[in-house]
């Protein structure tokens, strides 16, 4: 039902990272307060069961070779929702403005006089490390770390990845699982064909599923143990401070009995 009463709005919500107890109570009461909610791929069921009895819901996820929307075409129907309906959530899964084209979003509702909230999402990038016991900065490891889409607007791999494997920092890949032979022969360009590695698919949730390895190794793990996307890399030392980490593996990485 068409409600010409309500004043427009868009609020962009990160959903976080899976885990429907990771969604922020800001995040919640913009859903629970929804007229229309568009929502991605990785939003699960038990985050999407908050949305109002009646409010609008609309499926815009994009997997990989598979959009239902391209971006344009949801830029259009959030102002065209929000000036029909009122308040139209977007929920994203992560952080809107991590990799999540929030901003684009945010610029088109903006250039069309409409108000927009922003409700920050816990990322993947942060959040699945860290359930894993892996921080991504430790004192005398290392002193920063980088985040980075493996797969650019044009379908490569993005450039700054032989940057980063150039430095001792955490690189986090995320949207590279099917760039991983890419990815590892740039590290190993870069001597770091021992450098400890993490992937982790549906990280935060029910069917999360990891493995351990090095630059030299991941690959053969992936296949081995059947990993598929959604996932994250995490490439760098602090990876060897998994918790289970194996004595084959510590002895790759030099630090057996350790």
């Amino acid at each position: 039902m068409i409600n010409t009463n309500k004043q427009p709005k868009i609020t962009l919500v990160g959903a976080g990272p899976g885990d429907p107890d990771l969604l922020t109570i800001k995040g919640l009461k913009a859903i629970q307060k929804a007229d229309v909610v568009l929502y991605d791929a990785l939003v699960g069921k038990e985050i999407l069961d908050h949305i109002p009895v009646g409010a609008i819901r609309i499926y815009v996820g994009k997997r990989a070779n598979n959009h239902r929307y391209s971006q344009d075409e949801i830029n259009e129907l959030l102002v065209r929702y929000a000036c029909l309906h009122g308040h139209v959530v977007r929920l994203k899964g992560g952080d809107p403005f991590v990799f999540g084209r929030g901003h684009e979003e945010l610029m088109f509702a903006t250039d069309h006089d409409i108000e927009v909230a922003i409700v920050p999402g816990i990322s993947s990038c942060i959040a699945v490390p860290e359930l894993q016991q892996v921080p991504l900065t430790r004192r005398g490891v290392n002193e920063s770390f980088w985040v980075l889409t493996g797969t650019t607007k044009d379908g490569v791999l993005s450039k700054d990845v032989a940057v980063a494997a150039q430095s001792s920092a955490t690189v986090v890949i995320l949207m590279g699982l099917k760039k991983i032979r890419e990815i590892a022969k740039i590290f190993r360009k870069n001597g770091r064909s021992n450098l400890p590695v993490m992937v982790v698919e549906n990280g935060s949730t029910e069917k999360e599923r990891s493995v351990l390895g090095t630059i030299n190794t991941i690959e053969n793990e992936i296949v081995k143990n059947k990993i598929s996307t959604p996932a994250i890399i995490v490439i760098g030392a602090v990876v060897g401070l998994h918790p289970n980490l194996n004595e084959k593996l510590k002895t790759v990485l030099g630090m057996a009995n350790k």
